[in-house]
């Protein structure tokens, strides 16, 4: 049987949606936008 004292204590909270929102946008990711924008240059630079 779960004993939810227990599990309760195991708890931890997840990050509020501003805080996630704002830890997503600050990391510097590679999206596709910038894949085609490398490959146009590159192409332009031939």
């Amino acid at each position: 049987m779960i004993d939810f004292e227990e599990e309760l204590k195991n708890f931890e909270p997840i990050m509020e949606v501003e805080e996630a929102e704002d830890a997503i946008h600050n990391r510097d990711l590679t999206d596709m936008t910038d894949i085609l924008r490398d490959i146009a240059g590159n192409f332009q630079n031939r």
